[in-house]
């Protein structure tokens, strides 16, 4: 079995950032993975479970309303090792250019207040962990590297 792209990138050379992962093309329409990754993989502690979960509940519902981006979102949601979260978009988009989206998301986490989208027994299957303190500064740890990143930080190393 071939190995998948993700496995091929050196996660030890790996920093926090915003890369695109892959680009899928079905027909005319391409979609773009985002690795949204908070993290430096093998290095620093992980996403604590509940703060991820709150990351994808506060993410998924900002993103799918957003005014511009919002019709484009296939998908948000974590990944499994916990050191970030995947977005795929409908359009051939490059890092740089959902930037100023993920920054956006960032702040919005922030300054976040209130009961978490999708958090009761009726809509989530783990309603109950959830941490929005931590989701909060979560994104803002990641929102600050956003605006002060290099291109090591939007693409990945070779």
């Amino acid at each position: 079995m071939e190995k998948i792209a993700s496995f091929q990138i050196d996660h030890l050379r790996l920093k926090p950032g915003l890369y695109v992962s892959r680009k899928d093309s079905f027909g005319a329409v391409t979609l773009t993975t985002f690795d949204l990754r908070f993290k430096e993989p093998n290095k620093e502690p992980v996403i604590d479970m509940p703060a991820l979960h709150t990351i994808e509940h506060l993410g998924a519902t900002f993103l799918r309303s957003h005014a511009e981006w919002g019709k484009r979102v296939v998908y948000f949601g974590p990944m499994g090792c916990r050191t970030g979260c995947y977005l795929i978009l409908e359009g051939d988009f490059q890092s740089r250019a959902i930037a100023p989206l993920i920054t956006e998301l960032c702040g919005w986490i922030g300054a976040f207040e209130g009961a978490i989208p999708g958090a009761t027994p009726a809509e989530c299957g783990n309603y109950s962990e959830q941490n929005l303190a931590m989701a909060k500064w979560e994104a803002a740890r990641y929102g600050a590297l956003l605006k002060t990143a290099g291109d090591n930080h939007f693409t990945y190393p070779s």
